[in-house]
């Protein structure tokens, strides 16, 4: 199988070696997505494993669609009865940019009827009901090239299911895996989060320290499928579970000067088996101090067009830079969407990062000199 998955812009890059650490071969980095080649196993693997992904999609086809019948008949063409039984469900969804083809509920109703017409053909049947299992179908038409998917995972890959609840303003894990990995946190480190909010990165930090595979502890669309064998499933995610590390000496602290934030933190830290390798205080940036030997700070402090006013946010970077001082062995990893970042901070950075929090251009600083 042909498989593509979606990340963050700027991630592609950290995604695709991600997949590639754990196991995934074939992988390589397209603008938006990461691709690979595999099995049943890949499909599954890569939906447990991967921490910077959105999703894991199927790719069914890839065509030049610049009108209906040409829409159609590439659909038509993909093997879906491969994965879709006779009973399933096969909803349709997407998007059309710089193309021919602009209505997108009509590109919708297109290939639901391809999709249907094939079906009729391998099941000798008129008639679908769609009770059994969810295949979520994808479709992009960008600039007339139509990219067709099988959705294998249902909610995205950032709900890792520790995450229940969340401050005003969270951090996306799949981005606070990002930061971590820049930061190359490792198993005897101890990570520092002063603006922590609902403890997304020292969660996020703790997990790939403990090597706790992102989606070890939820449920994916694909376990509904007839088409995946259960005892497979079973496997991979137990491999996933022997690989832990408990033995690590790794420590995190997240600070914030909310107490409902903290709460939720706590909470959160519970749910993602590591709340005994984080301390949660409730303390201001203003009072910051520490007295580690060794420290990775990783934080996303409140932004001007969120929580605070850009008056206010500039002047905790004032303070950041104050307090963030050139030491041995401590590193810093900032990500904001303030060009004048590095100004208020008070030095350049030792090295920079283009991210997308959503559709807000970021940068990740780190100063590790």
């Amino acid at each position: 199988m042909q498989f593509a998955a979606p990340c963050l812009l700027g991630l592609e890059g950290l995604a695709a070696n991600d997949l590639k650490f754990k196991g995934i071969s074939d992988v390589r980095a397209e603008n938006g997505r990461v691709l690979f080649s595999g099995d049943e196993s890949t499909l599954i693997r890569a939906n447990l494993c991967s921490a910077l992904c959105a999703r894991v999609f199927i790719l069914m086809a890839e065509f030049e669609a610049r009108d209906f019948d040409a829409l159609f008949e590439g659909v038509k063409a993909a093997d879906w009865s491969r994965f879709i039984g006779e009973h399933d469900a096969f909803p349709v969804k997407g998007n059309t940019l710089d193309s021919a083809l602009t209505s997108i509920p009509a590109c919708q109703k297109i290939i639901k009827k391809a999709v249907v017409e094939k079906l009729k053909e391998h099941y000798h049947t008129s008639w679908f009901d769609e009770e059994g299992g969810v295949h979520q179908i994808q479709f992009r038409i960008f600039k007339n090239r139509a990219s067709i998917y099988l959705d294998t995972t249902g909610p995205a890959l950032n709900k890792r299911g520790y995450r229940a609840l969340s401050n005003d303003a969270p951090l996306k894990e799949t981005l606070a895996a990002a930061m971590v990995e820049l930061a190359r946190v490792r198993g005897n480190h101890t990570v520092v989060d002063p603006f922590c909010g609902s403890g997304t990165i020292v969660i996020e930090a703790a997990r790939k320290a403990l090597n706790i595979m992102p989606g070890v502890d939820r449920s994916f669309a694909f376990e509904q499928w007839d088409c995946i064998d259960p005892a497979l499933i079973d496997l991979e995610r137990t491999r996933a579970r022997d690989e832990e590390r408990h033995d690590v000496s790794f420590t995190a602290y997240g600070y914030d000067i909310d107490d409902e934030a903290l709460e939720l933190a706590r909470k959160n830290a519970e749910l993602a088996r590591v709340d005994d390798r984080i301390v949660f205080e409730k303390r201001d940036i203003r009072d910051y101090a520490d007295s580690f030997e060794r420290v990775s700070v990783i934080t996303n402090p409140p932004y001007g067009e969120r929580m605070l006013d850009v008056q206010a946010a500039r002047e905790l970077y004032r303070v950041m830079g104050e307090k963030f001082t050139q030491k041995p062995y401590h590193s810093y990893t900032v990500i904001s969407p303030d060009e004048s970042f590095e100004k208020l901070f008070g030095r350049a950075a030792d090295k920079r990062r283009k991210l997308y929090n959503g559709t807000l251009k970021c940068n990740v600083y780190m100063y590790f000199k």
